[in-house]
């Protein structure tokens, strides 16, 4: 039997990217560099899981619901969200984390020749599901650390189909305010679908930030995304959504897989809808403290800092952030290198509870000296 011929099948497109390779289990890294414990600071998660009523959810799961297929369009979830929102159901898509609504968008609005525009420095998947479907992905350096509005607008050209900006942006914490945002869709005037990844959208406390729901009430080229993944704690359960106008989300729609959210995800979900214990007041309560508790541990150790909004923040270290990751990781402490962000010699610190800022700073002291 001959080996398939994959120069032929596959494209070159899909050949020549260069795949994430996602890190071992805890254990095996345990394991690999000899900590007996592991401070997870690399993936922006929440320290105090999800909230109370979420908690409950899934303790309370019946083992015989997983023989049955969840609803297949997260029937319920979407009700919950419209509500909040005061939307209509049927103006959002739920799907399994942030990376599948984003092939949603690129599947439904691109094809090749066409190309998406984002920042060289922000969250990588918008680049890598472009890039591994054959759309031109083009990058606009950011500007003091932020999404650059004018530059991305001197790039768009005839094939240009979608905008991505995250607001706040990942990994520096910058966002657009009110004012600048309906700058740039006024400019964009409806040629382009304009997403905005609201991953972070509830860390934020500034009084200017932009809502994008909001903003997509007037302006009907605009697609939110958001996540349960962050302030709400359910990353291991993989649950995001998309919600737009009814004529956007209705070609959006015809590109998704039905039955992708489980259904715990998508109960856990809810619940956090309608929890009312105070999760996301105490969460930002404890990323302040953790933020201002880093700047100045980083200040006494001579690194510059850029943080800003979300549960991270960037620090600037003398030498190689590969190393870093290493040797901190001989410490039990794990962070993010940035050289893949484009931000070489830079790490990005998860903001968690004191024991795990202080087990942080403590062992990046003894890496640097």
């Amino acid at each position: 039997m001959n080996p398939p011929d994959l120069d032929r099948l596959v494209p070159a497109y899909v050949r020549e990217f260069e795949p994430y390779i996602p890190s071992k289990p805890d254990p095996e890294l345990m394991k690999l560099y000899g900590c007996k414990r592991l401070w997870r600071l690399n993936n922006n998660e929440n320290p105090l899981g999800p909230p109370a009523a979420a908690q409950e959810v899934i303790r309370r799961f019946p083992t015989p619901r997983g023989a049955v297929y969840p609803s297949g369009d997260s029937y319920y979830l979407r009700h919950k969200i419209a509500a909040v929102q005061g939307i209509d159901p049927d103006q959002i898509i739920v799907g399994n984390g942030a990376n599948e609504v984003i092939s949603f968008v690129i599947k439904a609005f691109c094809e090749q020749g066409d190309n998406i525009i984002t920042a060289d420095k922000t969250f990588a998947v918008y680049e890598w599901v472009a890039t591994f479907s054959g759309i031109e992905a083009r990058l606009v350096p950011l500007k003091g650390n932020t999404f650059d509005d004018e530059g991305m607008l001197a790039a768009i050209d005839g094939r240009t189909k979608v905008l991505f900006v995250c607001n706040p942006n990942n990994p520096t914490g910058t966002y657009w305010s009110r004012d600048r945002f309906r700058r740039f869709l006024d400019l964009v005037d409806g040629r382009q679908i304009v997403v905005i990844d609201e991953a972070y959208f509830e860390f934020v406390e500034k009084d200017d930030f932009p809502d994008g729901m909001n903003l997509m009430r007037s302006y009907p080229n605009v697609v939110v995304f958001r996540t349960f993944s962050k302030m709400y704690g359910l990353a291991g359960l993989r649950i995001g959504y998309l919600a737009g106008s009814r004529e956007v989300v209705d070609m959006i729609r015809r590109t998704c897989i039905v039955y992708s959210v489980n259904a715990v995800a998508q109960e856990a979900a809810l619940a956090c809808l309608e929890d009312d214990t105070g999760h996301i007041e105490r969460t930002r309560a404890l990323v302040r403290t953790a933020r201002e508790f880093v700047r100045g541990e980083m200040e006494r150790l001579g690194l510059g800092v850029i943080a800003n909004e979300g549960n991270f923040l960037i620090v600037r270290l003398p030498g190689s952030d590969t190393l870093a990751y290493r040797k901190l990781m001989r410490e039990g402490v794990m962070i993010r290198p940035m050289t893949g962000f484009r931000f070489p010699n830079h790490i990005r610190v998860t903001l968690a509870g004191m024991e795990a800022m202080e087990a942080f700073a403590a062992a990046l002291k003894k890496t640097l000296s």
